[in-house]
């Protein structure tokens, strides 16, 4: 049977012969009984079919490129063993994300630490592990990352993060490699140039190349084409100065459908603008073929994800809206509320139904705006239904608070109908346990 809004659902997929919504061969109504709602599941098959997917896009085009998974995005012990198997690299943004890794048993030359305001303990606990990348974003950190590395007797291998000052079309909040940004080394106002410079000079930091990212998500491929230039031409400047490019990183930011009017380029269109406007700036500027590095993380995460919940009271404000409020919310994706973000949403116990009510599907957090679709189309609706809403991967466990003290909840993969528990829900114990009185 046909799933309606297949499109942003994960691969596997489908309605059962019970009408229930089926992935990864598990029925998400006996999930629900299992492990309780909100629920978040994460299908295996797809996760592995989008990192082979950038893998073979961008490898079969540039053999000398390495995906390196976004933890940001979504990270635990559990998945992180399961893209390492995949043959992913990591990319991590704090200490936290580098514990998760390491307890995951993942060899630390594999992982590239990202961040504009890294503390020392973090730097040195990467020195420590031995973290293959550092991707150096501030003056400062140069000085503690050069300073560290002396006091621990080695040479790290960094990249300096720059900014090419180019407007990828997104939110403003995820748009990072505009000139006004907290993030990287702008290119049009010099220090780009004098962070390289201190790089080259530096005793104990070994600089293998340079990264950018333009933000997320990004639809067009045409950003990625105009800053690679930028770059190109940036580092062909500092040849005479020493530079060696020998590693490049247009960093990730590739979008994903999260309503079925979205139309994100498929992996291959993002290779084939990336790879070609690379290749060309090394023939205009007689430069040698650097490695390539691409970091998508939503793009992998992001499609695999499906959220759970349980109906509770349906509010009907005649003449103006239906709110049905389902037993999660903002505390476990807030991304509606900070970006304005759009997804769909059906019916787990009736997949098969067409749609026939339009409704708001609100959280259960105190806060107005916590409303997790709006003006959605659904298959008739009542107390104790299962609304999925797909697309729910990326940023929104790891984006996950306790706001009004509610515990997170659990997570599991799924896959060849089995279900694994990767995340156990939070109780009342954990929210109370580092109370101090």
């Amino acid at each position: 049977m046909v799933l309606p809004k297949a499109k942003v659902f994960p691969d596997t997929a489908r309605v059962n012969g019970k009408g229930h919504l089926e992935i990864g061969g598990c029925d998400t109504l006996e999930l629900v009984a299992q492990y309780g709602t909100p629920l978040y599941l994460f299908d295996e098959a797809t996760l592995r079919g989008r990192a082979r997917a950038f893998a073979s896009a961008f490898g079969s085009r540039y053999p000398s490129t390495r995906v390196v998974y976004a933890c940001k995005a979504f990270i635990c012990v559990g998945l992180a063993r399961l893209l390492l198997e995949e043959e992913c690299g990591f990319d991590v943004v704090s200490g936290g994300e580098i514990a998760a890794l390491r307890a995951a048993g993942i060899p630390p030359e594999q992982v590239y630490f990202h961040g504009n305001n890294k503390s020392p303990q973090e730097l040195r606990e990467a020195l420590e592990w031995g973290v293959g990348r550092v991707v150096v974003d501030s003056f400062l950190e140069l000085e503690l990352l050069e300073d560290l590395a002396a006091q621990a007797g080695k040479t790290q291998e960094v990249r300096v993060r720059v900014s090419p000052g180019v407007d990828p079309h997104t939110h403003h909040h995820t748009t990072t490699g505009v000139l006004d940004s907290k993030f990287g080394f702008p290119i049009a106002k010099g220090q780009a140039a004098e962070a390289v410079r201190r790089a080259l000079r530096s005793r104990h930091l070994a600089l293998r190349g340079l990264h950018f990212h333009l933000g997320s998500p990004i639809f067009e491929v045409e950003p990625y084409v105009e800053a690679t230039r930028i770059v190109m031409e940036f580092a062909s400047r500092l040849r005479e100065e020493g530079l060696e490019l020998r590693e490049f990183s247009p960093g990730g930011g590739f979008a994903i459908a999260y309503t079925e009017a979205d139309q994100p380029p498929a992996p291959e269109a993002y290779a084939e603008a990336i790879v070609s406007a690379l290749r060309q700036g090394c023939r205009d500027l007689d430069m040698p073929e650097p490695s390539l590095t691409i970091e998508p993380g939503r793009a992998i995460v992001g499609p695999a994800g499906v959220a759970l919940y349980t109906v509770g009271a349906t509010k009907e404000v005649p003449g103006v809206r239906t709110y049905v409020s389902v037993d999660g919310g903002m505390g476990d994706n807030i991304r509606p509320a900070l970006y304005g973000a759009k997804y769909e949403a059906v019916v787990a116990n009736r997949a098969s139904q067409p749609p026939a009510v339009t409704v708001t599907v609100a959280g259960k957090f105190c806060e107005s705006g916590d409303v997790l679709v709006r003006d959605a189309r659904l298959a008739p609706v009542t107390q104790g239904d299962v609304i999925a809403i797909p697309a729910s991967g990326a940023y929104c466990p790891t984006m996950a608070s306790n706001y009004n003290m509610n515990p997170r909840p659990a997570i599991v993969l799924v896959g060849q109908g089995r279900s694994r528990l990767l995340r156990r829900r939070e109780t009342y114990g954990d929210l109370l346990r580092y109370d101090a009185l």
